[in-house]
Parts: C-alpha cells; sequence; structure tokens
C-alpha cells in the first residue's frame, strides 16, 4: 500500500537551508561543473555543518515520538538542484546529524519547487530566493531563510515557532487598504468597519494549522502521562494595535486555528520581543523586521503580498547540478514599508 502523506505536517527544505554551503557555493562559483562534482566527491564524508534552518527542521522532527515509527507526524523531505551524484553528501550529512529524514528530490540543474503541491508541502524553505519567489508566485508556501548567526540550546527539545500577521499567516488585504491611502486613521477605521469579516488566509496558514495537529497530540499525551512537558509553542508578533487586533484574532478564530502568544505592538521594534522570545523560526513578510534579529534568530522572508513587489536584478552564474548556491538571482523589494508604523501585522 502506497505511503500517505495525509495527516501529516510536510516540510521541503532545500539543502542550502538545511545545511551551511559556504565552502561549496565558493567552490561552484569558481570551477567547473565536473570538478565541483569531483570536489564533492572528495569530501562525500565530510559532514555539511547546520545551516539557519537546521535547529528548527532537528526539533520538529523530534515530534515524532508523538506517534508510533511508522506513522510520523512530521516528513521532512529534501528539495534539492543536485543531481543524485552530487546529492549523496547531503543525505550522508543528514544520516549523520541523525536527522530522520528519508525522502529526497534531486532535480539536476532544475527548481525543485514544482513537486511542492505533489507532496501536500505546508511549507517549502530554501537560501535561494529566485526559487522561494517563483514557488510562491505559483501559489506555494515558500520562505526564504536569511543569513542568520543564532545559537540555539543544543540540549532543549523545545520548539518556538512566530509568525507574522498579514501577508504570512493572512492575506494582504489590509495592507493594500494602507499603501492606496497611507492614513493610519483610516486604515484603522476600515479594521473597525470589517472587524466581523475575516481575512483571506495567507500562504502559510496550513503551516500553523499543521502545527495545531502536533499541539492537540502534545496536549493528548499530557493528558496521560503528568510529567510531559509540552514542546511547541506557537506565537504571533504583529504590528497590530487595538482596535486593528481584533479582526486578526477574529480571522484566527474562523479559521479554526490558534497561537499560545499574541503580541501586537503598535510599530514597536520586533525585535526587541523577538530578543527576549528567541523563537527556532520567525516568519515576516518585510525584511526590514528580520534583518534586525539576525543575531538571534532565524528569520525567514515570505515574499508574498504588496510588500513585496519587485523588480529583477541581473542574473549570477546559473545553477545545474550543484548545491544550490546562496548568491542567487534575487529579486529587491521595491516597496519594503511598514505599514503605517503600526501595520505589518
Amino acid at each position: 500500500m502506497p505511503y500517505s502523506l495525509e495527516n501529516r505536517l510536510v516540510v521541503g527544505v532545500a539543502s542550502s537551508a538545511l545545511f551551511d554551503l559556504t565552502d561549496s557555493d565558493a567552490f561552484f562559483q569558481q570551477h567547473s561543473e565536473e570538478e565541483y562534482r569531483q570536489y564533492q566527491d572528495d569530501l562525500i564524508d565530510e559532514t555539511l555543518r547546520p545551516g539557519v534552518a537546521f535547529p528548527f527542521i532537528q526539533r520538529l522532527l523530534g515530534l515524532n515520538d508523538l506517534r508510533s515509527s511508522d506513522d510520523p507526524v512530521v516528513e521532512v523531505i529534501v528539495l534539492s538542484k543536485n543531481d543524485p551524484s552530487t546529492g549523496l553528501r547531503v543525505l550522508r550529512s543528514v544520516q549523520a546529524h541523525k536527522l530522520n529524514i528519508s525522502r529526497a528530490v534531486f532535480a539536476q540543474g532544475k527548481a525543485p519547487y514544482d513537486y511542492i503541491g505533489a507532496f501536500d508541502m505546508s511549507l517549502f524553505l530554501s537560501a535561494n530566493r529566485s526559487d522561494v519567489d517563483a514557488a510562491t508566485k505559483l501559489g506555494f508556501p515558500a520562505g526564504h531563510v536569511l543569513p542568520s548567526t543564532a545559537v540555539y540550546d543544543a540540549e532543549d527539545p523545545s520548539l518556538r515557532v512566530a509568525f507574522d500577521f498579514d501577508g504570512v499567516l493572512g492575506g494582504d488585504e489590509s495592507e493594500r487598504v494602507y499603501k492606496e491611502s497611507e492614513d493610519l486613521a483610516q486604515y484603522q477605521k476600515y479594521e473597525s468597519d470589517n472587524v466581523s469579516r475575516p481575512l483571506d488566509p495567507g500562504p502559510l496558514k496550513n503551516l500553523l494549522e499543521d502545527l495545531n495537529m502536533i499541539q492537540k497530540l502534545e496536549l493528548e499525551r499530557k493528558s496521560r502521562e503528568d510529567d510531559y512537558v509540552l514542546r511547541l509553542r506557537i506565537s504571533l508578533i504583529t504590528a497590530r494595535s487595538a482596535p486593528a487586533h481584533e479582526r486578526a484574532v477574529r480571522s484566527l478564530r474562523e479559521w479554526g486555528v490558534t497561537v499560545n502568544d499574541a503580541f501586537f505592538l503598535g510599530g514597536i521594534e520586533k525585535s526587541k520581543i523577538l530578543e527576549v522570545m528567541h523563537p527556532h523560526i520567525f516568519f515576516d513578510d518585510q525584511t526590514t523586521h528580520l534583518e534586525p534579529a539576525s543575531s538571534f534568530v532565524a528569520g525567514v522572508h515570505v515574499p508574498y503580498g504588496v510588500a513585496n513587489q519587485t523588480i529583477t536584478q541581473p542574473a549570477v552564474k546559473s545553477q545545474s547540478a550543484g548545491l544550490e548556491p546562496t548568491r542567487d538571482l534575487r529579486p529587491v523589494a521595491s516597496e519594503n514599508s511598514e505599514l503605517g508604523k503600526e501595520s505589518d501585522k
């Protein structure tokens, strides 16, 4: 009987997000593909160092102990531009780090995001911005993993996930209203007038839904084992404030999803909260909130909606067989605003 991906959280992760490919990228940029292939063969037993998304993926996979080993609640699939040969080092590194990942897609020279829908993924993570942009345009839930120097306690099994609201969990309707008016009072009135009408779900609403599924499994285990400590905690960190906060809360309720914490900051710098919370991953649709926190948070940019209208920069050397380079074709946001100093939700 075929292995089913139903009733699981399925995450696709590029090797560029899972591992630190700085050295591999540098070699690829300066040598031929055949030399690069030999380089990876020579280093096949040299384990790749963890990348920015590694702590998140490692802890997410750790939650598989909530169900039997033949029925994991989390499935992580490597999506790579490697060919199967150069991809061997990636899977060797997966094994060396004892990550419970057994499935991978190696699509030589092709962006593997085409397969996100085939695997019913709730999230695709990559350090290659052009791949994330393309996946987002196709309607897939994708995030660009930004450089980070955050350090996490390897002995701590807890997993803290934080989301921005508009353009991430919710659609960008409200942000468009503000951009058209550039008037905070008018924006607040619009939100108050529409408080009972939920926003359309955004690109990562299904991810939150699947994380809630895992939290329910944790609560069930807690009911059986008094000493069990809940590991997964979900937070909302938004620049919305009263009265606009209510529409966000009502939207979450209408979608049937929940968060443990909600911060309605009204323009206060998000990094102040992130530094205290120290989430293992934080999703935001604007890099202006991610970059100030890069030393203590693994930040993921969700290039969705009106805040991410882009212009395209000249292409760099194309990638056909190697590990996804981190120097890539990178659209630059022409508008990366704060939505009324408060409403980059």
